[in-house]
């Protein structure tokens, strides 16, 4: 299979990548960035491309792919709503138009958030703006849309968050994540799982398109059983 990859930079985009690389059937992965990632690997393609609302320069470097791996995403943390909605809704769907139109036969595959609000009625903005994002991509002519609303995720292979608050956080509670797993072994998830579930609903489908910790989990066992 051949899979777009957006946020490859990131903690779980970097997680994300490495499994895909390491995936006998996945014959090429585009990651889409704005800066070159350093890595060199046979099967890895970059697109260096500085505006994320705009993809007609690079169209044609676009087609042909059986996913995409949506992994971009900001905090909210001192934002309005207006901005994190440009930053969010209006630059997800940027990229997930040009290639449901690009490519209709495509699996789709966005990070989300647990707790996100599918009525885009709640009191929580973030909530409200990723619902809302949701509900637009189950709108477009995909032939699947997944939803991952992964809670707390553990850096299997050292992935560092490119904002410093969530390096720090995760620095703080790393001696913690044995102790919640033990306790809420169904809502701690690794890059490692993440990118192996999402590699399963491409192969196999999933019950469900809106995919909670538990789902998620599920794929991934799905993935290392096959």
């Amino acid at each position: 299979m051949k899979i777009i990859l957006f946020g490859a930079s990131g903690m779980v985009g970097q997680g994300v990548l490495r499994e895909c690389l390491a995936a006998s059937d996945v014959d090429e992965v585009l990651v889409v960035v704005r800066s070159s990632l350093g890595i060199h690997h046979p099967r890895l393609r970059e697109v260096v491309h500085q505006d994320f609302f705009d993809y007609t320069r690079i169209e044609p470097e676009l087609l042909g792919y059986d996913a995409c791996f949506f992994c971009l995403g900001v905090s909210a943390a001192g934002m309005d709503e207006a901005r994190y909605t440009h930053l969010t809704y209006d630059l997800t769907l940027a990229a997930a138009g040009t290639l449901a139109r690009l490519n209709p036969a495509m699996t789709f595959v966005y990070v989300s958030g647990a707790g996100t609000d599918s009525s885009e009625q709640g009191r929580a903005m973030w909530a409200r703006v990723k619902g809302r994002t949701e509900n637009a991509l189950r709108r477009l002519p995909f032939r699947a849309v997944y939803l991952f609303r992964p809670g707390f995720i553990e850096p299997a292979h050292g992935e560092r968050s490119k904002t410093t608050m969530s390096r720090v956080v995760y620095a703080v509670t790393r001696p913690l994540v044995p102790v919640l797993r033990a306790v809420f072994p169904r809502h701690i998830l690794s890059t490692v799982i993440i990118g192996q579930a999402m590699l399963s609903v491409v192969r196999h489908g999933a019950p469900v398109a809106v995919m909670e910790c538990a789902d998620i989990l599920e794929a991934a066992k799905r993935a290392a059983s096959a």
